[in-house]
């Protein structure tokens, strides 16, 4: 298997993380990229297992240092997917999932082009206005600065090779999936053909030379 990198993007409250969290626990060939910010911990986060807390300094340098595939500043806060956390799960030769902001998918293709991106949509805007206003930890003025990322967030989704709309959960996790069963079989297909035709060429070569 030739693993890569599946970057999930949806509006705050979209349901990516919890999509991810549910294919790392249903699936072996999937790992998770632990994520840096500078923001602090909500209850019940741990540090090294939800994200990496860095001070803000900690942060500047390691960006600074070019230790980061992706950073941004998200609802006043530093984010970031370190390069080596990637290559870490790459090389255990799992598919790495990780859910990230439209900034950082842009980013990460280009670090990582490799990589498949699918935008999680959700099934309507009272929906995720509902999955919003539920966390009952924002305040207004946090809540209208949620809505105007999810705003932006949704003008990018046609960068996005695949759209996966969240009005069901468990079909949510089985499309994504899918997705990526399709795509591991397609980059295996294309490399069998790759050596195929390297043989053929070869052979046509050595023709030539005789």
């Amino acid at each position: 298997m030739n693993p890569f990198p599946v970057i999930l993007s949806a509006p705050s409250g979209g349901g990516k993380t919890t999509i991810a969290r549910r294919l790392l626990a249903l699936r072996t060939d999937v790992g998770y990229s632990v994520s840096c910010t500078t923001r602090p911990p909500r209850p019940n986060e741990v540090h090294g297992r939800d994200y990496y807390f860095l001070p803000t300094a900690e942060f500047l340098e390691r960006q600074q240092r070019g230790e980061f595939a992706e950073s941004a500043v998200v609802h006043g806060h530093l984010y970031g997917t370190l390069r080596s956390e990637v290559r870490r799960v790459l090389g255990e030769g799992k598919h790495v999932i990780m859910d990230i902001d439209v900034q950082g998918a842009a980013q990460f293709r280009t670090a990582f082009p490799e990589s498949v991106l699918i935008y999680v949509l959700p099934p309507s805007g009272e929906v995720l206005l509902e999955r919003l206003k539920g966390r009952n930890t924002e305040s207004r003025e946090s809540l209208k600065q949620r809505l105007i990322s999810a705003l932006a967030e949704l003008q990018a989704v046609p960068m996005y090779q695949y759209v996966v709309l969240n009005d069901d959960l468990d079909r949510a996790v089985a499309s994504v999936s899918g997705i990526i069963d399709a795509e591991g079989l397609r980059r295996e297909r294309l490399q069998n053909v790759e050596r195929d035709v390297r043989r053929i060429i070869e052979r046509l070569e050595r023709e030539l030379d005789t």
